[in-house]
């Protein structure tokens, strides 16, 4: 009896702990991490229908996926079919194309021959990414000085989830600008050549991403070529490919300083679109640089059944589902965009992207939940 006296000090302590940490569990928190922003689309209307049969035709008429050879690297499959754009049209000087605004038409002119402007090389590229699953986008800009310069020029913005980012991508000369190894967005450009003519933005050409000095196909400068985007126009609607033939002269252009105290020239004159009720201003940068295929979330945590409701929000162009997986030894899963999941002792990491109708991956978005540590 002495003996079981003795042990009843320890037994009441090891039941005290016991009891305490059940009635007095971890609380859970969400922790602060480095996601990719997310910016909505306020400005842009319309997007292409990723799931067009039409561009399927092109993939398989042109027999596009024999250009990749296994190649899996987003940023260089998006040079590889800007290149074999490049290849397959010959800039204009006399038989310019004056056909449909088809890209198939288009590209069928090129096997005879005929020769294109900047806008031509626009719409094909604008088609090729999007049957590919990259969000593409059509712009044109200018320099708006009077003289040698005053002319416009069409192009593509595409967005790289690798970067989190908008490129500028300009298929009639394979070339883009980059700083820092950052392939840069339009409005990018302009603020480079705003700052200081454009001298620490790199020009680099073709799928090797080789820089050049000039491009001298285009008979300009690096500084002349910087300048060209000194006025930039998107085009509102972002579904040119599934709105042929129909047309929408809608544009958006970004007001600052710069261009409230100047005047766009185009062949002399103000461009054709301003006063008129066709522009929408965007105020500020990120109206022009949403975020497409990236993830906003709200986590909501259950104390008590030690539950994690996350909420996803997205503006993905032809989305498909949202996965997700746990860690990154883990097969990425389908998922709904309200999901329950259950809270193990510990860190709780999950990281959930989008997915398009093309098998094109957004940019990842983190949510980790932990015990709140003790400070007391």
């Amino acid at each position: 009896m002495k003996n079981i006296n003795r042990f009843l000090p320890s037994l009441f302590v090891f039941w005290m702990l016991l009891h305490g940490s059940c009635s007095n569990p971890a609380t859970f928190t969400q922790l602060e991490v480095s996601n990719p922003a997310f910016i909505n689309n306020s400005l842009f209307i319309g997007e292409e229908d990723m799931m067009s049969s039409r561009l399927d035709s092109l993939k398989h008429k042109y027999q596009l996926d024999t250009l990749f050879k296994g190649e899996t690297e987003e940023m260089k499959r998006i040079l590889m079919l800007r290149h074999w754009i490049k290849s397959k049209m010959l800039i204009g000087e006399r038989g310019l194309y004056n056909g449909d605004a088809d890209p198939e038409r288009i590209l069928d002119a090129a096997a005879n021959g005929e020769t294109f402007h900047c806008g031509h090389y626009m719409i094909v590229q604008n088609a090729l990414m999007n049957a590919y699953g990259y969000v593409t986008r059509c712009l044109g800009s200018g320099p708006g000085e009077p003289g040698r310069f005053d002319q416009h020029h069409a192009m593509n913005e595409i967005w790289v989830a690798t970067y989190g980012k908008w490129f500028m991508c300009d298929a009639k000369y394979d070339h883009h600008f980059e700083k820092n190894g950052i392939p840069l967005s339009a409005l990018e450009i302009r603020a480079e050549y705003l700052k200081n003519k454009g001298a620490d933005a790199l020009l680099v050409r073709g799928v090797d991403r080789t820089p050049v000095n000039d491009n001298p196909e285009v008979k300009q400068t690096k500084e002349q070529l910087t300048q060209t985007y000194t006025w930039l126009e998107w085009e509102r609607s972002a579904d040119r490919f599934t709105r042929f033939p129909q047309t929408d002269d809608r544009l958006i252009m970004y007001r600052d300083d710069y261009s409230r105290n100047h005047v766009w020239l185009w062949g002399g004159k103000p461009h054709w679109a301003l006063k008129t009720d066709f522009i929408a201003y965007a105020d500020s940068i990120k109206e022009i640089e949403w975020t497409p295929n990236t993830i906003r979330s709200q986590v909501t945590i259950d104390q008590d059944k030690r539950l994690a409701h996350v909420q996803l929000f997205s503006q993905t162009p032809g989305f498909l589902r949202y996965e997700m997986r746990s860690s990154i030894d883990e097969d990425w899963k389908p998922c709904d965009a309200a999901i329950t999941l259950s809270l193990a002792p510990g860190r709780n990491e999950w990281v959930f992207h989008t997915v398009n109708g093309r098998g094109i991956a957004g940019t990842d978005h983190r949510v980790v939940v932990a015990p709140e540590r003790n400070t007391d």
